[in-house]
């Protein structure tokens, strides 16, 4: 596996996380890879073999080759059929709304073909462009060039949902939204209403997708010995508390995630990350 992560342009880099690119040359003996939610969306554009994405046990979809990954409240498998050659764009949670009209809660738990969100000959051409651009800097280009004249149309985030991502972010999802609102119920409901409209899911559930986050690097990297430390370090009331949301959003408990072999995929990203 070849994975590798981009800076982006100084005027994008308060909305877009970073780019990144996945090859992977095809192996019959591959596993389903599980994704987890991560609180971003992705768009990203496959330039190699289609990829199955798991509906059930046996049952499948393939993936558009241009799409948007919304925001996820649950985990799901994938299984390319042949090479993986993937670049995409990550956005920050409130980045991908700057460059649409649609309210996002209608892309969670989806992957939405562009040609959706930008109009078949927008989406097209810039589809055409990177896939015959000859490298993954003039990839970027194309794809930074498109993303800026987006943002010249002036979506705008509320500032109620930008300052509450941002401490969900800084304290890594352990803040509870009472505390952020100073338990002020008149801003709880604005920010609800907000929140679906331009992240796609609950200022909540952000919160436990940004903390399951922090979980993984540590499992991944072995940075605490014990669920309980874990459980602690991440202010879970305790281990079973932490044990529950965990399986809620992953399907699988921290101990199955850590001997899981259809893990590869989230380790290769999160010790990169």
């Amino acid at each position: 596996m070849n994975y590798q992560t981009y800076k982006p342009h100084r005027d994008l880099e308060s909305l877009v996380k970073f780019y990144w690119t996945l090859e992977i040359p095809f192996d019959p003996k591959n596993a389903k890879q599980m994704v987890v939610p991560d609180g971003c969306i992705e768009m990203t554009f496959n330039l190699g073999d289609k990829i199955k994405r798991f509906i059930s046990e046996t049952d499948f979809i393939l993936n558009p080759n241009a799409m948007v990954m919304g925001q996820r409240t649950k985990s799901y498998y994938i299984l390319p059929v042949g090479n993986v050659d993937t670049i995409a764009i990550c956005f920050y949670p409130y980045g991908f709304a700057n460059f649409v009209n649609t309210p996002l809660e209608k892309l969670v738990d989806k992957e939405t073909p562009i040609t959706e969100l930008f109009g078949p000959d927008e989406a097209n051409k810039l589809e055409q462009q990177i896939a015959n651009a000859t490298n993954t800097e003039q990839r970027i280009e194309i794809i930074e060039n498109f993303l800026l004249n987006k943002l010249n149309e002036e979506n705008t985030i509320s500032n109620i949902v930008k300052s509450t991502v941002d401490t969900l972010l800084k304290t890594n999802g352990s803040t509870s939204i009472n505390a952020i609102l100073k338990d002020d119920l008149s801003k709880r409901r604005q920010l609800e209403r907000h929140f679906k409209k331009q992240i796609g899911i609950s200022p909540k559930q952000l919160g436990k997708v940004i903390r399951l986050q922090a979980i993984l690097q540590k499992l991944l990297n072995q940075k605490s010995e014990t669920l309980t430390d874990i459980a602690y370090e991440n202010e879970y009331f305790d281990q079973n508390h932490f044990i529950k949301d965990f399986k809620e959003l992953v399907g699988i408990t921290p101990k199955q995630f850590s001997e899981n072999e259809n893990m590869a995929l989230s380790n290769l990203f999160y010790k990169k990350n």
